[in-house]
Order: C-alpha cells, then sequence, then structure tokens
C-alpha cells in the first residue's frame, strides 16, 4: 500500500492578502449580502452550485419576492417551489431546498441550526455548503470547497491530480482548513469565491491582477493550462425518447405529465414521454386519436451531466380533455406556463407550439 501523501504547505499570508484584495476588489453588493440573513445565504449558496453569478441573481430576487424567508418556503406547495426555480436547472436542488425547510419546521424551531454538522445533515446541504452558510451567515470558522475554491488552491498551491477523486479532495479539504483566518469569516469565504470567479478563472486567468502571484506555485512552473487537472475524460452515452405534444388548439392548450420524484426532471411538468414510436401509437390508440394524425416536429437535443438526451416531438391536435391518468396528467393553457415548473427544453417547446 503506497503511502498517504504529506500535507500541502499553506502559502504565507495567504488569508490576509486575500482579504485586502477583497475589499478593493471584491463583491460587496450581491443581493443576498444585504441584506445577509441565514435564508437569503443559504438560498444563494444553493442557486449557485453549478450555475453562475448573473444567472442566479434574476432567479436569486424572483424566489425571495414570492418566498422571503424559511416559514414561507416550507409552507408553499412543492409546485410553487419548482414554478421559481423553471430554468435554473438541477432541480433536485428546488426539492431539497423546500424538504430542508420543511425539516427546519419540524426539528429546528423555523430556523436553519448554525452548527456545520447540523446543516450538513439537511436536505441538499453539503460540507461546502454548509461551510458557507455558517461562515457568512454567523462568522464560524469553516472551511468551503466548491469548483472556484478548488481551482485558487490547487493553482496557487500546485496540487496534481483530479480534485473531484478521493484522495486530492481530502488534501484541498485539509489545505483549505489549515487557511482560514481567526477573524473576517464571512468576508474571507467571499474572497474565495471572488478571486476564482473573477480572476482565477478557467479559462486566461488575469494572473497580473492577482493577489496570490508572488509565490503562485502553478505560475511560477508555468503549469496555470494544466491546473486543477480534468476528469479524466468520458464519452457521454446518448438516449432518445419521443415526446407527446398533444395540443388543443382552440385553448390553446397543452396536454403535461408530472415526472416521477425521483430521477431526470423530478416533480416537474413535462410531455407524456415513450421510449419508441411504437409506444408513443399505443397511447394515442388508448387516447382514442389515430397515429397517422402525429406530425413530427424537429428533435430535442438536450446535455445532462451523464448522459445526452436527444427527444423527437410529436404534434397531435385533439379537443382538450382527453386524460389516461388522472392526477398525473393535466391539460395546461399558454397563460398557465409562467407558474408551472417545467424543464427548459420543454418550455421553449412549448412557448413555440403555443404560439
Amino acid at each position: 500500500m503506497p503511502p498517504s501523501p504529506s500535507p500541502i504547505e499553506p502559502l504565507p499570508g495567504f488569508a490576509a492578502r486575500l482579504l485586502r484584495w477583497h475589499a478593493g476588489h471584491g463583491r460587496h453588493d450581491l443581493p443576498w449580502q444585504r441584506p445577509r440573513t441565514p435564508y437569503r445565504v443559504w438560498l444563494s449558496e444553493v442557486m449557485l452550485q453549478q450555475t453562475q453569478v448573473a444567472t442566479v441573481i434574476p432567479y436569486f430576487q424572483r424566489f425571495v419576492d414570492a418566498l422571503p424567508d424559511l416559514p414561507a418556503l416550507a409552507a408553499a406547495p412543492l409546485d410553487q417551489v419548482l414554478a421559481l426555480w423553471s430554468g435554473l436547472g438541477y432541480y433536485s436542488r428546488a426539492r431539497n431546498l423546500h424538504a430542508a425547510a420543511r425539516a427546519c419546521m419540524e426539528r429546528h424551531g423555523g430556523e436553519l441550526p448554525r452548527e456545520v454538522e447540523a446543516l450538513a445533515g439537511l436536505p441538499g446541504i453539503g460540507r461546502s455548503t454548509a461551510g458557507a452558510i455558517a461562515a457568512q451567515a454567523h462568522g464560524i470558522a469553516a472551511p468551503i470547497l466548491d469548483g472556484n475554491v478548488r481551482r485558487v488552491l490547487c493553482r496557487s498551491h500546485g496540487v496534481d491530480g483530479f480534485p473531484g477523486s478521493a484522495a486530492v479532495e481530502k488534501r484541498l479539504w485539509q489545505l483549505a482548513h489549515a487557511l482560514l483566518p481567526a477573524a473576517d469569516l464571512a468576508d474571507y469565504t467571499q474572497a474565495q469565491m471572488d478571486l476564482g470567479a473573477t480572476v482565477c478563472t478557467r479559462a486566461r486567468p488575469d494572473c497580473p491582477r492577482c493577489p496570490l502571484a508572488g509565490d503562485c506555485r502553478a505560475l511560477a512552473s508555468g503549469r496555470i493550462a494544466e491546473l486543477p487537472q480534468p476528469r479524466p475524460r468520458k464519452t457521454l452515452p446518448e438516449r432518445g425518447a419521443h415526446w407527446l405534444l398533444l395540443v388543443d388548439p382552440d385553448g390553446p392548450q397543452v396536454l403535461l405529465e408530472r415526472r416521477p420524484e425521483q430521477g431526470l426532471w423530478g416533480g416537474l411538468w413535462a410531455l407524456p414521454e415513450f421510449p419508441d414510436r411504437e409506444a408513443l401509437d399505443g397511447a394515442l390508440a388508448l387516447l382514442g386519436v389515430r397515429p397517422d394524425r402525429a406530425t413530427a416536429l424537429p428533435p430535442v437535443r438536450h446535455l445532462f451531466t451523464h448522459f445526452a438526451l436527444t427527444a423527437q416531438p410529436w404534434r397531435v391536435e385533439a379537443a382538450a380533455g382527453v386524460i389516461a391518468e388522472p392526477g398525473r396528467q393535466r391539460w395546461l393553457a399558454r397563460a398557465g406556463l409562467a407558474d408551472t415548473g417545467l424543464p427548459q427544453p420543454v418550455r421553449r417547446l412549448l412557448d413555440q407550439a403555443l404560439r
């Protein structure tokens, strides 16, 4: 068994340099910073998972306008939460947010807990998100390790290996903990994320503006473009599906079907989906619709993390009212699209179909 790699030696003055840089160049006017409440910090951190700040800001504002605090989120129906989230992607985040709010009402007196361990025990809150909430909302000394921070640490400290692997991630957590300052935890946490998002970017980092450039190990060794090392490449598997776009043109209305809670687009409303044309034709026959009335629309292609989906939509016109599975299916008019949780590819298709 090979020996464990030695701990990474922290750069001297790392936190102090980041804090000085953040005071003059960091982001201080993000909507979740004013006011910086535990609820707003939590919501922003969940929204920012795999999503850029510029994309998140309008969704965040719309969400807090509708659901301004944790009790309001817990009391809201899941459909409303999913509708507010529609377009942000990774919809399990919204379902977990809703479940965590209800858990807080039941177990934590209607508030988010302060302790990192208790936060990490809530649905959808991992170790890094828990640390970000604790540090920014309460000034607790807790490390974070989101994508921006991984990149900053890997470059500044010359960390080899894919940062998502267990061994490298363990070393990065140890380093992140060792670098924590004794005070100013909220600003320090924001500074790390800001540096990765605005200076130490994935492509074309602005090294001359970086407060760590003087002894950045990747810069000194000419390895900025190499670090952090990427995930070993895999070809995305392909999946196909057939979507039924059953439209009543007099409405206009369209038949929607709720997706199962677990799995792709869980809990959202989407078009009835079938594995092949034969299955779709069988469903049309049960609805009393002749299969030859189906018109093929341009295929819809969508990339997920682990596979690529190509869906073939088929438009069929029929009078509203035909429902094969009451409770799981419903007719929706165009006016109701904005308030319904829909996957973004489906929303774009419906906007065109019901225009």
